[in-house]
């Protein structure tokens, strides 16, 4: 014979874990996704510098 307790609280227990585990991965998707953009900018900047040249400043007295 089932334990219908047993089997409720079960079917509750692997609700509350496949929302903790689907939290947890899309956290850590989050994570990864923000480390990829910042090494390749990171990368991406020091291969290719960009060359900033200083601007004149206008004149005042206008």
């Amino acid at each position: 014979m089932k334990n219908l307790f047993m089997s409720m609280f079960l079917s509750g227990a692997n609700r509350i874990a496949g929302t903790a585990r689907g939290h947890a991965t899309a956290a850590f998707k989050r994570e990864a996704a923000k480390n990829t953009r910042q090494a390749t900018s990171a990368w991406t900047q020091a291969l290719f510098p960009t060359h900033t040249t200083a601007r004149k400043k206008g004149r005042s007295g206008k």
